[in-house]
C-alpha cells in the first residue's frame, strides 16, 4: 500500500489558494465550506491566514482542484510550481 504524499503549501499562501479556488468553482464561502464538510467560520479563518487547513481538509481541497481540470492549471501552477495534479491524486 502506497502512501499519497499531501502537496506542500505554507501558510498565508494556502488562504490565497483556498480564496481563488472557491472563486474560481463561482461559490460563497458557505457553499464552499459546504463542499468540504466545515462550517462557513472555518473557510473564513483559512482565507484570513487564522488557521490552517487538516490535512483531511487538504486532501478534499487537492480534489476539488482535480475536479476543477484545466480550468485550475494556472492555480496548480501559481502554489505548487512544478508539483502538478495528476488523475491519480499524485503529484506528477
Amino acid at each position: 500500500m502506497t502512501t499519497k504524499k499531501p502537496l506542500v503549501i505554507k501558510q498565508p499562501e494556502v488562504g490565497k489558494l483556498i480564496r481563488e479556488l472557491r472563486l474560481l468553482s463561482g461559490l460563497t464561502q458557505e457553499q464552499f465550506a459546504a463542499t468540504l464538510g466545515v462550517t462557513y467560520p472555518t473557510i473564513n479563518r483559512w482565507e484570513n491566514g487564522h488557521s490552517k487547513p487538516s490535512p483531511l481538509a487538504m486532501e478534499k481541497i487537492e480534489n476539488n482542484l482535480r475536479d476543477l481540470g484545466e480550468q485550475s492549471q494556472d492555480l496548480k501552477q501559481k502554489y505548487f510550481g512544478e508539483q502538478r495534479l495528476g488523475g491519480n491524486g499524485k503529484a506528477a
